[in-house]
């Protein structure tokens, strides 16, 4: 066990492993954007809310059998930890994906991404300010307000801040209620696996979405290989990233994992480029400027000076 915790606690494998979920969320923007032309026959916000309640009803499926098989026995939530879980799924599916998904549909593919890259500065704040969870350090804000920085940058239109409410904004909401996920895994997770609160808070949320979603309205239509493709892309990279994510924050201070969250931007950048034909509305340099800021965040965050080996030590006290 604590050559696990060793492992999951050294530098170079939470970057790794916190890097790949940045990579697969990144990748979730493009696919959202093209699921909506595929499944959704109007996009109305009923039926984006049940396109994503049945992405995350599927993702929390795949989560359970998943590490069920792998671990050779069936994972279930201990009794008194579902009370956990729920407020997990409220912050980490409903909340942040009914605002995710809905803002989505309303600004570009781009904006999209790097605004969600934000969460990392909202839950420093929370871990430190509201949790006590760590401590906040001048390093810490400095990083972090770098990073948001990045965000103010692309939603510069020469000299004006414009943002679009129903779609900026509602990203801008989503990345806060998922930065107080991050936080209550964090503290959750002395009570009950991460792999487990993964699974169960997917599925908890997701059958809320579908029924609300259901319950005004909404329809959407899986036909084609192509559409039930991108589903089960959507589930299974949430299936896989929030496991992860879950693993590294319970063995690592919230800080030293959630900063990688400005490298979902990146990603996404490139993929919504590469993926979709949509205007971006963002200047190139806006862009560029955005990502060199929110890069040098992780950076500073994530910068430890080495420590002196023993023979300096000795030579010093000497």
């Amino acid at each position: 066990m604590k050559q696990t915790k060793d492992i999951l606690q050294n530098p170079l494998i939470v970057a790794l492993g916190a890097v790949f979920c940045c990579a697969l969320w990144g990748s979730a923007t493009p696919f959202i954007k093209i699921g909506y032309k595929l499944i959704l026959p109007e996009k109305t916000v009923a039926s984006t809310i049940l396109f994503a309640g049945v992405r995350f009803t599927f993702a929390g499926v795949l989560t359970i059998l998943i590490y069920s098989l792998a671990r050779k026995r069936f994972l279930y939530p201990k009794k008194e930890n579902m009370k956990r879980i729920a407020a997990v799924s409220s912050f980490q599916t409903v909340i942040q994906y009914i605002f995710f998904y809905i803002g989505l549909a309303n600004t570009s593919g781009v904006k999209g991404t790097v605004l969600s890259g934000s969460s990392a500065f909202f839950a420093l704040l929370i871990a430190s300010l509201v949790f006590r969870q760590e401590k906040l350090t001048l390093t810490k804000i400095t990083a972090c307000v770098l990073g948001f920085a990045g965000i103010v940058v692309i939603n510069l239109n020469g000299l004006d801040f414009t943002m679009n409410f129903t779609g900026d904004c509602f990203v801008l909401f989503s990345t806060i209620a998922y930065a107080v996920s991050s936080v209550l895994i964090k503290n959750y997770a002395r009570y009950e696996d991460t792999v487990v609160i993964s699974g169960y808070q997917f599925l908890m949320g997701g059958v809320v979405m579908v029924i609300v979603g259901a319950a005004f309205g909404g329809r959407i239509t899986v036909h084609g290989a192509a559409a039930f493709g991108v589903l089960t892309y959507l589930s299974f990279l949430s299936a896989t990233a929030y496991a992860l994510w879950g693993v590294l924050l319970k063995h690592n201070p919230v800080s030293k994992v959630t900063v990688y969250n400005f490298c979902t931007p990146v990603f996404g950048v490139l993929l919504s480029n590469l993926m979709l034909t949509e205007q971006t509305g963002v200047a190139p340099l806006n862009l560029a400027l955005t990502l060199v800021l929110i890069c040098a965040g992780i950076v500073m965050l994530n910068y430890q000076k080495p420590e002196p080996s023993a023979s300096a030590a000795q030579t010093k006290q000497l």
